[in-house]
């Protein structure tokens, strides 16, 4: 019986899909966080050349990245106990996440990071299924 986790990951959401022979479950954890951050509005001063005034975008920045560290130790608690781990998806946050389990001394158990376009939960499962080697 080969057990695995398999997920899906980028900024906004992951799919995680469990495996093993007998059973497969699938998981989906949100991260609330709109990657695109808008700058705010400032104002202008009322004097020619006097200051103006704008909202720091490093601050607007430490919440972000805040908000994505609660996100990834959500999908890390989820990946704790298992054996083997495949991730994929689009973007940087299959490395984050890499690094990230790395630091939790869970690196040794991924088995491959693999860049992949958005996809259904369907596909996600097959995708999984198919690197463990386990009949659908």
């Amino acid at each position: 019986m080969k057990r695995g986790a398999g997920l899906w990951i980028d900024h906004r959401k992951a799919v995680i899909v469990f495996i093993s022979d007998e059973e497969q479950a699938l998981v989906e954890i949100r991260s609330n966080v709109e990657k695109q951050l808008r700058p705010l509005g400032g104002e202008r001063s009322q004097t020619q050349y006097g200051p103006q005034q704008a909202p720091a975008d490093d601050m607007r920045e430490t919440v972000f990245m805040g908000h994505l560290a609660v996100y990834f130790e959500k999908v890390v608690s989820c990946l704790r106990e298992e054996p083997a781990i495949f991730i994929f998806g689009p973007g940087e946050a299959k490395g984050e996440l890499k690094k990230r389990l790395e630091k939790d001394k869970l690196g040794g158990r991924v088995v491959a990071v693999e860049t992949a376009d958005k996809m259904t939960d369907n596909q996600i499962a097959a995708k999984v299924r198919k690197q463990f080697l386990v009949p659908a």
